[in-house]
């Protein structure tokens, strides 16, 4: 590379390509137990934090309330989850996992550290907490750009 943009345009150009090929091969995996990638991400965010409210989940997710409660719908139709109203306001509603969705995000997890080990295949730890350090670089200012 001769010029720093260049570099950045490579770099920039690498991501995208990784960002959708991670995707891609996640998708794949979540299709074959009938879920879309959206779906998935759901189901695995609640297992880490079951009982959260529709808004903290949301917020978590950095994805709009009315998309996911579309996304607890199509989870709840498929008796994947179910919803729990609060002892102080009926209106807000915790979400778990059925325990049959407890296993599908048990497999999934699974899935996602044999995809983990196998794209991170010959890169060396010192390598990938150096990339780590600029992903979240990355992340702070497309942040703070987004708050402009």
């Amino acid at each position: 590379m001769s010029s720093s943009v260049e570099l950045k345009s490579a770099f920039f150009d690498e991501l995208l390509k990784v960002n959708r090929k991670l995707r891609t091969m996640f998708d794949a995996r979540v299709k074959e137990r009938g879920l879309t990638l959206a779906r998935a991400r759901l189901m695995m965010q609640v297992a880490k934090c079951e009982g959260k409210t529709q808004a903290e989940l949301a917020e978590q997710m950095q994805i709009e309330q009315p998309s996911l409660v579309g996304l607890i719908d199509g989870l709840e139709k498929k008796g994947l989850v179910v919803r729990c109203t609060t002892d102080g306001d009926r209106r807000t509603k915790r979400i778990f996992l059925t325990p049959t969705a407890r296993r599908e995000a048990d497999s999934m997890f699974a899935d996602v550290a044999e995809l983990r080990a196998l794209v991170l295949t010959g890169v060396d730890d010192a390598d990938i907490e150096s990339a780590t350090r600029v992903l979240r670089a990355l992340s702070e200012n497309i942040g703070a750009a987004a708050e402009d």
